[in-house]
């Protein structure tokens, strides 16, 4: 029997993820089991109590960092099917049947196309390619779903990454195949590029980017990151 684990990272969120909840709730079919799994790195927003409104919503306590905090969501979850998603990420109506139609047909890992909720050359740009299925093309803000066997198999997210996490996750999920983009848009904030500048922010993820490629040390990155973007 299958059921979807829906697992959420959040910290100082209390906004978005009380948007996200109403979303989820709204958008999911209702038709496949499902549990919702927010995992908090120590808001002190009010977040914690926000989520406690939420039928069907569980809160999981974990230090903070998204890989760790993936992870001990992943740990609480009691689904076959693994459906990680940022809180300001909204996916569309009745993504849990576009989810399950690909696991049963095989492709055990996944993510959405994706839209950006603001309007800008460079925003457009960087969704049309996501229509695309190859690793450049991929984001942790298009979500991503995995089945809980293929997840324990590759040993979950690398707790060493603070950031880069899902991309470096994303990339051995790639590596054992059949990884899918479904044909249907998830919308995401485009609030960090509008706080740093959509250009400038792009050029960022993009030296972040060929750091990776080119074999820099985790740390190095994580010091790109916090010295250049707010």
């Amino acid at each position: 029997m299958n059921k979807i684990s829906i697992i959420i990272p959040i910290f100082n969120e209390v906004d978005a993820i009380h948007r996200l909840l109403l979303h989820i709730e709204n958008t999911i079919s209702k038709t496949i089991d499902y549990e919702i799994i927010v995992v908090d790195g120590g808001s002190i927003d009010g977040s914690q109590k926000a989520i406690q409104n939420h039928q069907k919503t569980i809160l999981v306590h974990s230090v903070k960092g998204r890989a760790k905090q993936l992870n001990a969501g992943a740990k609480t979850a009691s689904g076959t099917i693994f459906y990680f998603l940022h809180c300001d990420s909204f996916p569309p109506k009745n993504f849990d049947l576009y989810v399950l139609e690909q696991i049963q047909n095989g492709n055990q890992t996944g993510c959405f196309r994706l839209k950006f909720d603001h309007s800008h050359p460079v925003l457009f740009v960087s969704q049309w390619f996501t229509r695309i299925n190859h690793i450049s093309c991929r984001g942790g803000d298009q979500s991503l779903f995995v089945t809980k066997e293929l997840f324990t198999e590759i040993g979950g997210y690398d707790e060493r990454y603070i950031i880069y996490e899902d991309n470096e996750i994303i990339k051995r999920l790639y590596q054992k195949g059949r990884f899918t983009v479904i044909p249907k848009y998830l919308i995401t904030s485009a609030r960090r590029y509008q706080e740093n500048g959509v250009w400038t922010l792009q050029y960022h993820f993009t030296v972040i980017h060929l750091k990776r490629r080119l074999g820099h040390s985790v740390e190095s990155m994580l010091d790109y990151y916090k010295r250049k973007v707010k």
